[in-house]
């Protein structure tokens, strides 16, 4: 891995294009074995010096960092002034969101956890970028305000690219008070009064901040009963609020035949942490997503049997994960048709050494993807193999 200074950068990135070598974007590196095999020998350049929190327009609400920041680091900076970034640490984190790895990075993977179900994902919280091109020329879309829309495409372009287009060096984001109070729910019971209560929540007046379907095995392991379970996170400005809107989702639920337990925020964010998973290089990380109305039929099939899985309830996005021991890939291929029979696609984040699942399918806009990155990337350098949408290059 070259980390570079930002003073270097771009000479580096002219030297690599005019030699046609190929290379990878990175932050820390530390989810790097996430996706695909990058094809061929590639020089891994680092932009973790680009380390800077360049401005912090507290009364507007946005921030601007460079791509290497650690996300622990921003939102530490941005607690004491009463903000926050509103997204989840990224999964393998610590529940401090240590190993949370750069900014850059988690714009670049485009995942989101279970608060997108309120404040959407990181790609509609991005609102400027600035870019390295692969000849080495810097490039911006967007602004410093929450209102600027230019760049719109470009900046949602790069959002979930996996470094296939050009390095991010530069990030502005929306940032959003932090709520005073939080209280959380945890819910139990049948699938079918469990999917029930989940409809009525997305039809009320009620904004929690997740909606986490959780299955019995990750039930398990946060000792409780290996059952199902709907957990909730309530975030409001008013103790009484929350208080309420707690006994009127209870109420439901009990109407319902489910039983659960009131969380105060440790005991919430312990839950939360449990399915942050587990860091290991051996085993499968999977990242699943399909239509939310079949959730609750997903968790009920047998090729979900035994996996620790949490899977947002209005968003239908998710994670599952296991030992390369308890998952043999034939599972992981059934886990895939299935999601598609739902509406939805399975990705394939991390495997055993000795599997060879691909890890995503080719795209219904193959053609256009692959477009796309002639334009960004007319010599193929960066991150070969791993395109978004496209199984195999040609």
């Amino acid at each position: 891995m070259i980390t570079p200074e930002p003073h270097e950068l771009s000479e580096l990135v002219r030297q690599l294009h005019g030699q046609a070598t190929p290379w990878l974007p990175a932050g820390f590196g530390s989810r790097l074995g996430w996706g695909p095999a990058v094809q061929d020998t590639a020089t891994v350049v680092s932009c973790q010096r680009l380390n800077r929190i360049l401005d912090h327009a507290v009364g507007d609400f946005t921030v601007t960092v460079e791509a290497g920041t650690p996300l622990r680091q921003l939102q530490e900076t941005l607690w004491s002034h009463g903000q926050w970034l509103a997204i989840d640490w990224p999964w393998g984190s610590e529940a401090d969101g240590s190993g949370a790895g750069s900014v850059g990075g988690l714009v670049a993977r485009g995942l989101a956890g279970g608060l997108c179900h309120r404040y959407l994902g990181v790609r509609d919280q991005l609102i400027g970028i600035g870019l390295m091109r692969t000849d080495g020329v810097a490039a911006r879309a967007g602004g410093k305000v929450v209102k600027n829309v230019a760049g719109y495409d470009l900046m949602r372009l790069f959002t979930g690219s996996w470094g296939s287009l050009g390095l991010i060096t530069e990030l502005t984001l929306r940032t959003t008070p932090m709520p005073p109070q939080r209280r959380g729910l945890l819910l139990q019971g049948p699938l079918e009064a469990l999917d029930g209560l989940r409809r009525w929540l997305l039809r009320s007046s009620l904004t929690p901040e997740l909606i986490d379907w959780w299955s019995p095995a990750l039930s398990l392991r946060a000792a409780r009963e290996p059952k199902n379970a709907l957990l909730l996170s309530l975030a409001s400005v008013s103790a009484e609020a929350l208080a309420d809107q707690s006994t009127e989702i209870q109420g439901r639920a009990e109407a319902l035949g489910l039983h659960g337990q009131r969380l105060d925020p440790e005991r919430l964010e312990a839950l939360r942490a449990v399915a942050l998973g587990e860091r290991s290089a051996q085993g499968w990380l999977l990242r699943l997503g399909l239509l939310p109305s079949h959730a609750s039929e997903l968790l009920a099939d047998r090729a979900l049997r035994d996996l620790p899985l949490v899977l947002g309830a209005g968003s239908g996005l998710g994670y599952a994960w296991a030992t390369a021991e308890a998952l043999p890939a034939y599972r992981v291929e059934e886990l895939r048709r299935l999601c598609c029979r739902h509406g939805g696609y399975l990705t394939v984040l991390q495997q055993p050494q000795s599997t060879a699942v691909p890890a995503w399918s080719d795209a219904p806009s193959r053609a256009l993807i692959e477009a796309v990155k002639r334009e960004f990337d007319p010599k193929q350098q960066l991150a070969r193999g791993r395109l978004p949408g496209v199984l195999k290059a040609a």
